[in-house]
């Protein structure tokens, strides 16, 4: 009686392992096909940063931030 109900649980998630495998296999085929239709899109690139121009907005070091924090009343 175990052994039955065993084998058809096994054969219950076989059967959802494989459909889930075909569904994504599926998917996969989609996905590719219109990837394959649609042209490609061009990745716009960032403009260089202009060497001698320092950031508007630099972080502050490690020490003056942790007194920062201190003198705001946080103790960790």
């Amino acid at each position: 009686m175990a052994k039955d109900e065993s084998k058809t649980a096994k054969a219950e998630r076989d059967a959802a392992a494989k459909a889930v495998t075909d569904n994504m296999a599926k998917l996969r085929a989609l996905r590719l096909a219109r990837e394959a239709a649609a042209p490609p899109v061009a990745v716009k690139k960032k403009a260089a940063a202009k060497p001698g121009k320092k950031s508007a907005e630099k972080t502050p070091a490690l020490a003056a931030w942790l007194a920062g924090q201190q003198s705001g009343g946080r103790r960790t």
